[in-house]
């Protein structure tokens, strides 16, 4: 299954085999995002996706991409229990009531959240005659770019198998790496694009509340590179190193990112009376030990990078063996992708 992460800057491929009950990853491919301005094309989509493909090596003809936090949204929601089609129609007809946010033209799918065993606080009895209702992970994405990437795919000699929100990859391949936090514990989840940050709470295996910040790499190197007087490549080469020169200026950029981030955990503790124990934090940002250090004086919580591939059986070539520590981080997005279609 190949996966690919579109990001604004660097697009981010995986390449997962399963292997009998083990699934590998074999190769992964950064490569320069497509430039363009408001709208990618078909044609140059189809370009890219190939480009793709060629350099993860695959033979493989199915290919999941993610869904910008620009074009898609999830929320989780209460329906009485239905089939699946029904759930979809149900959501494209009450959008608004249900997602919170008027969607025309949209494409709507749902997945049925597993029910939770809590045996102190055992659900309700139900009243007679009341239909229960159940949890579900609601997800919305605008219906042309479902259609351009089915096209360009096609073009491309590929065959579409999925697009996932960008918000959930982060979510699906911590639930694999790390099952025992995600099940018992209050964490987020923190993804810093280039754009915009993800914030993601999870409640003993559930999304909480999510929640997203216009501060993202972009920002913080742009700034850097202002502040001191540097080329945008060199601001982003030392933003990940441990350079003390740069502590003053880097701290005048992190801090509105943190201080956002503790507001949406305010917002959970506030709401849940329960405290979040860990932040964990993935992207390319998460690879500066410095800026780790910075958010967890802001934020008052222990702040750690996490490897997505720690569940997977590591079959890479040897130069991609050893880069893998690094780049670890920015692969969360795209093998949380895969794991949603497997």
């Amino acid at each position: 299954m190949m996966a690919v992460d579109l990001g604004n800057r660097t697009t981010k491929a995986v390449l997962l085999e399963r292997r009998g009950e083990l699934l590998a990853l074999t190769r992964y491919a950064l490569l320069d995002a497509p430039v363009f301005e408001k709208k990618i094309s078909v044609d140059l989509l189809a370009d890219h996706l190939y480009s793709v493909a060629k350099a993860l090596g695959s033979e493989a003809k199915f290919i999941t991409a993610t869904a910008g936090i620009a074009d898609s949204l999830i929320r989780q929601i209460e329906l009485p229990q239905m089939p699946l089609d029904e759930m979809r129609h149900i959501l494209k007809m009450n959008h608004k009531n249900y997602m919170q946010q008027d969607l025309p033209n949209y494409a709507f799918d749902c997945y049925v959240l597993p029910p939770r065993l809590d045996t102190k606080n055992p659900p309700p009895a139900r009243e007679i005659g009341v239909a229960a209702k159940i949890k579900v992970l609601a997800a919305a994405a605008k219906q042309q770019l479902v259609d351009d990437f089915v096209q360009a795919a096609k073009i491309a000699g590929l065959t579409a198998d999925g697009l996932v929100p960008t918000l959930l990859g982060p979510i699906n391949a911590f639930e694999r790496a790390m099952p025992e936090i995600f099940a018992k514990e209050a964490v987020a989840l923190v993804d810093i694009g280039f754009h915009n940050t993800s914030v993601c709470v999870l409640d003993n295996g559930e999304l909480a509340t999510n929640r997203t910040i216009s501060i993202g790499g972009d920002q913080i190197t742009s700034s850097l590179a202002e502040e001191m007087r540097i080329s945008y490549a060199e601001a982003e080469g030392i933003k990940v190193g441990m350079a003390p020169e740069i502590e003053p200026s880097l701290l005048m950029q992190i801090t509105p990112l943190g201080r956002e981030i503790r507001a949406s955990l305010d917002f959970f503790e506030h709401q849940n009376d329960r405290p979040v124990s860990q932040v964990f934090v993935s992207g390319a940002t998460a690879r500066s030990e410095m800026i780790l250090q910075m958010l967890n004086s802001e934020i008052m919580i222990e702040c750690k990078s996490w490897n997505p591939t720690g569940f997977l059986q590591l079959a890479l070539p040897g130069q991609q063996t050893v880069e893998m520590d690094q780049v670890g981080p920015q692969l969360a997005v795209a093998i949380g992708a895969a794991l949603a279609v497997y």
